[in-house]
C-alpha cells in the first residue's frame, strides 16, 4: 500500500479550494476519497489512476455507501485524474503557439464542463462566447489575457453590439468559467467595464381565443406537442425530452425531469388530450417494437445512468414520447440510436400557424408557456402554485404575469371604462 504523497495532496486542495470546484466543507472528503482509492488499489503517489481502478472500487464502495456518497466519490476521483493529466500536460502544450493553445484550452474546458455536469445548452452557449472572446483578443495568447481583456469585452458588447444584460451576463459567466476552472486566473476590476441596462420587458401573451385559433391552424403530433405545452406550462425542450414513464395517467400529471437549473418537478396534464395522448403512445409503440425487433441500440439515458442501466434504454419506459422518425448517430457513443425529434419542427409549424391565424403578435413556442401561466393568474390561482407549476426559482420571475393579466390583483379598471 502506498498512499498518495502529502505535497500532491495539499496541491490538489488548493486547486480545488482555488478554482471553487466543491463547497469548502467538502475538500476533506473528495482528498478522503482519492486516499481510499489509491489505497484500494495499491498504488503508488505517482501511479495514473485508471478507469477500471475508478470503476473496481466504486463497486466496492456501492456495497456499503449511500448513492449520494459513492456519486460524490465518482465525482472527487474524476477531478483528481483531470488535475494530474492537466499538470503533467499542461507545460508542453503552453510552449506550442496561440492557436493550438487555444484548442488545448477548449479543451480542458469542455473536460471540466463534462465534470461538473453542465447541460449540453449551457456547453454549446459557453463555448460560443469564449469562441467569440479569442476573435475579440485577435488569436492572442491564453497565458497573456488577463482582466483588462474582460473588461474590453464586455464594454465592447454593451457599446458597440448593443446586447442585452441576459446576454452580456451569459458572456461573462462563460468567460468566469473559463478563467477560474481552465486558465486559473481571477478577473478583477470588472466593475469598471459598460454593462447593458437590465430593461423591463412584458412577455407575450396571447388569450384563450387565440390559443384556440392557433391549435386550429395544427395537427397530428405538433398539435399534441402545442397542446402539452400549453396545457401544462412546459419549456420546449422539456416537452421534447419527454419519456412515457414522465406521464402519470393515474394521477393527471406530467413529471418534468431535469428541467432548467436541473431541477424536477410536476405539472399538470390536461384531462382534455388524454385520449390523443393514449392514441399517440400506440403508434409510437410500434415504433419502438419495429426497434427492439432490428436490435437498435436503446435511447440515450441521462448522465451516469447510461453507464449504470445500459439495458435500460431498450425499455418502453425510458422510450421518447416524441422521438424521431429516422435513426442517427450518437456523436458521444458512436453507436445508432433513435433520439427525440428536433426542436426547428415545432417551432416553424407554431410560426406558421400563428401567420395562418391572422395573429398579429410574435408568436413562439415559449408564448404558449407565457400564456398558460398568466391564464392562471386570470382565474385567481395562487401565485405560489403558478410558480411551482412553471419551476421558478424566484417568485419576482413569477410575479411579472400579474402584470399582463387582463384584470390586475387590485382589479382597477380605466377610467373611461
Amino acid at each position: 500500500m502506498y498512499p498518495p504523497r502529502t505535497a500532491d495532496m495539499q496541491e490538489f486542495r488548493e486547486y480545488l479550494t482555488r478554482r471553487r470546484i466543491t463547497s469548502p466543507t467538502a475538500v476533506d472528503f473528495y482528498l478522503l476519497w482519492v486516499r481510499q482509492c489509491l489505497r484500494f488499489r495499491g498504488k503508488r503517489p505517482n501511479d495514473e489512476i485508471e478507469q477500471e481502478d475508478l470503476d473496481r472500487f466504486l463497486k466496492h464502495q456501492s456495497r456499503m455507501r449511500e448513492t449520494w456518497q459513492v456519486d460524490q466519490a465518482r465525482h472527487a476521483i474524476e477531478i483528481y485524474r483531470f488535475w494530474k493529466n492537466r499538470a503533467t500536460g499542461r507545460k508542453s502544450s503552453l510552449r506550442k503557439n496561440g492557436r493550438t493553445q487555444w484548442r488545448a484550452v477548449i479543451d480542458e474546458m469542455h473536460n471540466m464542463m463534462r465534470l461538473r455536469q453542465l447541460s449540453l445548452r449551457t456547453e454549446q452557449a459557453y463555448f460560443s462566447w469564449v469562441k467569440r472572446f479569442y476573435r475579440h483578443l485577435k488569436h492572442k495568447a491564453p497565458k497573456t489575457v488577463d482582466s483588462t481583456d474582460v473588461k474590453h469585452f464586455m464594454t465592447y458588447l454593451a457599446v458597440e453590439r448593443n446586447v442585452s444584460a441576459a446576454t452580456q451576463n451569459q458572456a461573462f459567466n462563460a468567460i468566469l468559467f473559463l478563467f477560474r476552472h481552465v486558465l486559473e486566473k481571477d478577473i478583477e476590476n470588472i466593475g469598471e467595464a459598460i454593462r447593458a441596462r437590465k430593461k423591463r420587458r412584458l412577455p407575450v401573451v396571447l388569450t384563450r381565443d387565440e390559443v384556440y385559433q392557433l391549435f386550429a391552424q395544427l395537427s397530428g403530433t405538433k398539435l399534441l406537442m402545442a397542446k402539452i405545452i400549453y396545457g401544462g406550462g412546459l419549456r420546449l425542450q422539456e416537452c421534447l425530452k419527454l419519456r412515457v414513464k414522465d406521464l402519470d395517467f393515474d394521477r393527471n400529471t406530467i413529471v418534468v425531469k431535469s428541467g432548467k437549473g436541473d431541477k424536477d418537478r410536476e405539472t399538470v396534464m390536461p384531462q382534455s388530450i388524454r385520449i390523443p395522448i393514449e392514441a399517440h403512445l400506440k403508434s409510437i409503440r410500434r415504433l419502438f417494437d419495429e426497434d427492439r425487433k432490428c436490435n437498435i441500440a436503446g435511447v440515450k439515458l441521462p448522465g451516469a445512468l447510461e453507464r449504470k442501466l445500459r439495458k435500460s434504454g431498450k425499455e418502453w419506459g425510458w422510450f421518447w414520447v416524441f422521438p424521431a422518425k429516422t435513426l442517427s448517430m450518437d456523436p458521444d457513443a458512436k453507436v445508432i440510436r433513435r433520439h427525440l425529434v428536433h426542436s426547428s419542427g415545432i417551432q416553424k409549424k407554431i410560426k406558421s400557424a400563428a401567420q395562418q391565424a391572422g395573429i398579429v403578435k410574435r408568436v413562439t413556442v415559449h408564448t404558449l408557456r407565457h400564456s398558460f401561466a398568466t391564464h392562471l393568474v386570470e382565474k385567481g390561482c395562487d401565485i405560489r402554485t403558478v410558480q411551482e407549476l412553471l419551476g421558478h426559482n424566484d417568485l419576482r420571475t413569477t410575479m411579472v404575469y400579474t402584470h399582463v393579466a387582463s384584470k390586475n390583483r387590485l382589479g382597477i379598471a380605466s377610467p373611461l371604462d
